[in-house]
């Protein structure tokens, strides 16, 4: 009787204990997460990264839970990316990166730590987004060493322009960054590549900006023709200074005075074939003194 009694009481103290498991909570219907309030996101998320992590990864409840996370906190998302409204690049371009970095924080995320979850994902968010900035929308690819120096330089001349009126040279560059004066040329060089515009962009005049000037292409330079001839004239001066009398007249009434071989012989008392000989000879040795 005694350990039939015991018996009783062990099978009711177990099923006591049994009874005391709480059974799993249901999961929250959410019908549109991405207009949840703040406070409600926020208490929401807790419980659903709770869950996720008790949940097998690929099952359907897995996905419910996590597609749901992502849209309930699409407003960090949105709240990090007005930080870089000013760039060039489409809104809905950084939205998308943004939500890359959200997707990891979320997989990342450790309910055991005891940490906010928008702590966690902030940083992740805005991560991505300068990623992205760092490694597309330089025109020409550089080191991510003058990339940052980049911004380093543009820091230090607001910083350095705030002291005084003028524009801050390289050396106060270098010695407000502790860095030598070739790397801050170096970066300077490198920030050329960071923006690039179209040569037929029109130019804009006057206060308003409406009135247009002609196109960036107009102010490209171009090779100057002239130019490689005076080189050749200043490279031609010693092999002339080496030539006698004679063929230095002879080349002042050909060139110079552009007269016809048979002009030069009559003025030289030369036959036209003779002076057409020694022109050549002339032209053969200045050119191979100028390709020596």
């Amino acid at each position: 009787m005694r350990n039939s009694t015991s018996t009783v009481g062990t099978a009711q103290a177990t099923s006591s204990k049994v009874c005391a498991v709480p059974a799993p909570a249901a999961l929250p219907q959410i019908p549109d997460p991405q207009h949840v309030a703040p406070a409600d996101a926020r208490r929401l998320s807790k419980l659903l990264l709770l869950r996720l992590e008790s949940l097998e990864e690929g099952t359907q409840e897995y996905q419910y839970v996590r597609n749901t996370l992502i849209e309930m906190n699409l407003t960090l998302v949105r709240y990090v990316a007005r930080r870089f409204s000013s760039r060039r690049e489409s809104m809905e371009d950084v939205l998308q990166v943004g939500t890359i970095g959200l997707i990891k924080a979320i997989d990342r995320y450790d309910p055991s730590r005891d940490v906010e979850f928008t702590t966690l994902a902030i940083p992740y968010i805005q991560g991505e987004i300068k990623r992205f900035f760092r490694d597309t929308t330089w025109s020409v690819r550089v080191p991510r060493r003058l990339q940052e120096l980049r911004i380093d330089l543009a820091r230090a001349r607001e910083e350095l322009e705030a002291e005084g009126s003028h524009e801050p040279s390289v050396a106060e560059l270098a010695e407000h960054l502790g860095i030598r004066e070739e790397e801050v040329a170096e970066g300077l060089v490198a920030c050329n590549g960071y923006d690039s515009d179209s040569i037929d962009r029109p130019i804009q005049a006057g206060g308003g900006g409406k009135q247009q000037t002609g196109l960036v292409a107009d102010l490209v330079g171009t090779e100057d023709p002239a130019l490689a001839l005076a080189e050749d004239i200043q490279a031609l001066k010693p092999h002339l200074a080496k030539l006698d009398d004679r063929d230095r007249t002879l080349l002042q009434l050909r060139f110079g005075a552009e007269m016809t071989q048979s002009e030069i012989g009559e003025e030289l008392g030369l036959s036209q074939m003779h002076v057409s000989r020694l022109l050549t000879r002339v032209c053969a040795k200045l050119r191979e003194g100028l390709l020596a």
